[in-house]
């Protein structure tokens, strides 16, 4: 029974950790099937997503300290994104009035909610990180992972070398996290496995409903390719090291109040 109540605790952490993806879920899987007049489906979901972040900051499920920080993952997103899109990576078919070289506004959000969902779980969960490395390392790590995302297109693909260097610098960090005011731990390695994974399924979800298309789904939808976890991998690392130097060794960081 103390194993369920752990169990279900877990589940409903993690699902409020996961309101902003889950609401653009929604969104993404309603505007497929609701068409608004005058509005295009791109420049609607930016609408919509916007509204959610209003909420989120209304009803106190984010602070605007919080919400300022995960601006800064939706300008990281929408430069790679203009990238990716312009080599052919993949494309944004829709119309939209919200396009900066062809990419809408709102895949901004898509790298937010990433950054919402580990924000969130750093303090509904009470996470802290012990072993973590120092500052410097882990802001050249983020830096020679995105620059990666853009030479690997004209350069030789490092991100192999990049994974093995992450398995021997984070080797002896772990993650405590707290259920019940019971602690427990996690290699970090491991969470940024389980993250990336459920993150590529996300993906799989999100090109089905429309979101952008791969050039093998040009004609009709196909399961996203595995080897997209390791990016998701990467872009999730990037993200948990922003939010962990942010926060770390704050005073009374674990103190806010979530609405639950």
């Amino acid at each position: 029974m103390k194993n369920f109540k752990l169990l279900y605790t877990f589940v409903i952490q993690q699902t409020l950790s996961c309101i902003f993806p889950i609401a653009i879920f929604g969104i993404l899987a309603l505007t497929k099937k609701i068409n608004i007049p005058f509005i295009p489906r791109y420049d609607l979901i930016f609408i919509l997503c916007l509204l959610v972040q209003y909420g989120m900051i209304k009803f106190k499920l984010e602070t605007f300290k919080e919400f300022k920080l995960s601006l800064i993952f939706h300008l990281i997103g929408l430069i790679l994104e203009i990238y990716k899109t312009k080599i052919g990576s993949w494309a944004y078919p829709e119309f939209s009035y919200l396009k900066i070289n062809n990419v809408p506004v709102y895949s901004g959000f898509m790298y937010s909610s990433v950054a919402s969902y580990v924000i969130q779980s750093y303090f509904r969960l009470k996470l802290n990180f012990v072993n973590w490395p120092k500052k410097i390392t882990t802001i050249l790590i983020a830096l020679i992972i995105y620059g990666n995302f853009f030479t690997n297109h004209f350069y030789y693909d490092i991100r192999w070398y990049i994974i093995l260097g992450i398995f021997l610098i984070f080797r002896k960090c772990y993650v405590e996290y707290h259920l019940r005011n019971i602690k427990f731990k996690m290699p970090v390695i491991f969470s940024y496995l389980f993250i990336s994974f459920f993150i590529w399924l996300a993906e799989n979800i999100s090109t089905f409903l429309g979101a952008w298309r791969y050039p093998n789904q040009k004609l009709s939808w196909s399961m996203v390719s595995t080897s997209k976890i390791t990016s998701w991998f990467l872009l999730v690392i990037i993200s948990i090291i922003i939010v962990v130097n942010y926060f770390k060794n704050k005073e009374n960081n674990l103190n806010i109040n979530r609405a639950v």
